[in-house]
């Protein structure tokens, strides 16, 4: 198989990437003449390998360009991780989005703490968080990236005669304590070879609120002020500009919660020089980001909220046997891989919380609820380890947590959910402890809310 340009990654977005074809066959202008020049523009995953020139002119590489647009998941798509309302926008990635690995952790019991989420990215973290098949790259839920590769081929009467392409990342970052959200966009491995019209082509990057939850919510905007155009010369030499956008509070859906959802979508549209004619479409809108701004009495700076990025990241525990919380993480892993060992015994059980695609989500206002979780885990405990479990200071853990709306009652509050859909063992009171702390710790550094509207899962380490 010949060869393909391989697009440069240095930065690159993790797309959720829309494949927007322009035709094939050579537009036709009045009295059926067939127009000399014009450019067949295609908005492909980030990453893609773009054909040369040599295997455009063959026609090989028009028949790569359709089978990438043919290819159904490489249509634009929110996250696989995308949470609340935003969720619902348009389907999403069949694939989850690339993560970091865990960060590993020192403490004792009682005073283990998680690192806090990172809230910047560089496009080198980026482009390789997105690797070679993660439309998005969600470093943390203040720092998520995505971005596509933009690939034209420049046709005189039909032929192709050159080639130019460039990629295009937007990272979201979230300040610390913060409401404000910085959108930077960097354009990288402009390249052309062959005729084409490139150097005098400009490039228009717009953005907008897509849909919001509620409606009514009003949004300030600084930085660079979009739509601009910008010759592609020019961001050739200098690709990177930001945008910052912001929900001030008060604006939200009236629960418990002043929760605000948000699609910003990016859009990018070519625009060659006159002598060139674009056949249909002259740009796309890639992939989408979603937004998330709260205010809850039960979270830091309950005042005035803060701003997150609408994704789920888990809850990282340690099976290793230096890590405080071990014997939290190994039950939770033996519930994950052999639940017919658990207790209790149930032919169908499949604890959620193992991925993106079956979240736990969070329980705080609802304490009966909490209440009713903890009864039953501690009379499984009984019915299953005896009166005397807790005689060594082990103490009662129940998978999925009791602050989840999965919890050992949650068959008796949902019919859709399965009874004895969970596990509970002694551990160490200590190591117990340590796990609470942990979950806590995550809860509130993640800006995690009560209810359907959030979610996450927990990922076993060693």
């Amino acid at each position: 198989m010949k060869r393909f340009l391989k697009n440069a990654r240095a930065c690159t977005m993790a797309l959720a990437a829309s494949v927007l074809v322009w035709p094939l066959a050579a537009p036709v202008a009045a009295h059926g003449v067939p127009l000399d020049q014009r450019v067949d523009t295609y908005v492909l995953p980030y990453g893609a390998h773009t054909p040369s020139l040599a295997e455009l002119k063959s026609g090989q590489g028009l028949a790569e360009l359709r089978a990438l647009a043919d290819d159904g998941d490489m249509q634009a798509r929110l996250a696989k991780e995308t949470v609340g309302p935003a969720a619902s926008f348009a389907p999403r990635a069949r694939r989850e989005s690339g993560h970091p690995a865990p960060v590993e952790r020192q403490g004792v019991a009682g005073a283990v703490s998680l690192p806090d989420p990172p809230r910047t990215m560089t496009a080198a973290e980026c482009v390789a968080g997105l690797g070679t098949t993660n439309k998005f790259f969600v470093k943390s839920r203040y720092a998520v990236c995505s971005g596509a590769t933009f690939n034209q081929t420049w046709l005189q009467r039909g032929k192709p005669v050159g080639q130019s392409h460039f990629n295009v990342i937007v990272i979201a970052t979230v300040p610390s304590v913060s409401r404000e959200i910085q959108l930077t966009y960097q354009f990288t491995d402009m390249l052309s070879s062959g005729e084409t019209g490139i150097t005098t082509t400009g490039i228009e990057t717009s953005a907008a609120i897509a849909k919001s939850w509620p409606a009514s919510v009003q949004y300030s905007w600084g930085g660079t002020q979009l739509p601009v155009t910008k010759p592609w010369v020019a961001l050739r030499s200098n690709g990177t500009f930001s945008q910052t956008v912001n929900a001030s509070a008060g604006q939200g859906n009236g629960g418990a919660v002043d929760l605000i959802s948000a699609i910003y979508q990016p859009s990018f549209k070519i625009k060659p020089p006159l002598a060139w004619k674009l056949d249909g479409a002259t740009g796309g809108e890639p992939f989408w980001l979603a937004l998330r701004w709260d205010k809850a009495p039960y979270l830091p700076n309950s005042n005035t909220g803060a701003a997150s990025l609408a994704y789920q990241t888990p809850l990282v525990y340690s099976a290793a046997d230096n890590a405080p919380e071990r014997g939290v993480a190994r039950h939770i892993e033996k519930a994950f891989t052999n639940p017919g060992s658990t207790v209790p015994p149930s032919a169908t059980k499949k604890v959620p919380g193992q991925n993106p695609g079956d979240p736990l989500s969070r329980l705080y206002n609802d304490t009966k609820r909490r209440e009713a979780n903890y009864n039953k885990s501690r009379y499984n405990c009984l019915k299953y380890f005896g009166d005397d479990y807790a005689k060594n200071g082990d103490e009662c853990d129940e998978y999925p947590f009791q602050s989840t709306y999965q919890g050992a009652a949650a068959g008796d509050y949902d019919p859709h959910q399965l009874k004895d859909n969970f596990s509970v063992m002694p551990v160490p009171g200590t190591e117990n402890g340590a796990g609470g702390n942990l979950l806590l710790d995550f809860y509130n550094k993640n800006r995690v809310i009560d209810g359907p509207d959030d979610g996450f899962w927990v990922q076993i380490t060693h």
